[in-house]
């Protein structure tokens, strides 16, 4: 009976092995299948991170380039405002060489001038301008000019030269 018995045991445990044997050979084929798939999976992730990362790269040494280009582009605009401003600053001076020149000739002018004579033409001028050029005379041609004038028209020029120069018209603002 204990032959029986043992028997009976050891085919029980026999049987439950085959058991096990079998669920964990069924398993492990399911979990090399789960395996697979996260491989593939991981692949597909590494495959997307790289095209991203060479995308982000391209993008990147993009914008350096539109960078470079804009830094050249401000460079270029930066050296002809310079080139500008060199070239108003010499017109500037020229116009004003000009302008000095072209004073001096009419106070020479003035200047050689009878005073009667250059009071009658005076006289005919803009307050503003006659000013303008009274002002650049020596002060003995000035009284000598203004002598020979109506007195209401050297009393205005008068004025204006008190005021000082630029002479503007009334309705004329100062620069």
């Amino acid at each position: 009976m204990k032959c029986i018995w043992i028997l009976l045991i050891s085919s029980l445990v026999y049987a439950e092995t085959i058991d096990c044997t079998q669920v964990f050979e069924t398993r492990k084929g399911e979990l090399l299948h789960e395996v697979e798939k996260i491989d593939e999976a991981r692949q597909s992730f590494e495959a997307l991170q790289a095209a991203t990362n060479a995308l982000f790269e391209k993008q990147k040494n993009a914008l350096k380039e539109k960078e470079n280009a804009l830094a050249k582009t401000k460079a270029e605009i930066e050296a002809k405002e310079q080139q500008i401003a060199a070239m108003l600053a010499e017109n500037k001076k020229l116009l004003e060489q000009v302008e000095s020149k072209k004073n001096d000739k009419l106070d020479e002018t003035y200047i050689k001038m009878k005073d009667a004579a250059a009071a009658a033409i005076v006289e005919k001028l803009p307050i503003h301008e006659g000013a303008a050029i009274i002002f650049g005379l020596p002060p003995k041609k000035i009284s000598q000019i203004l002598a020979k004038m109506n007195p209401q028209i050297a009393s205005d020029i008068t004025q204006r030269l008190k005021k000082g120069p630029p002479f503007v018209e009334d309705n004329q603002t100062k620069e």
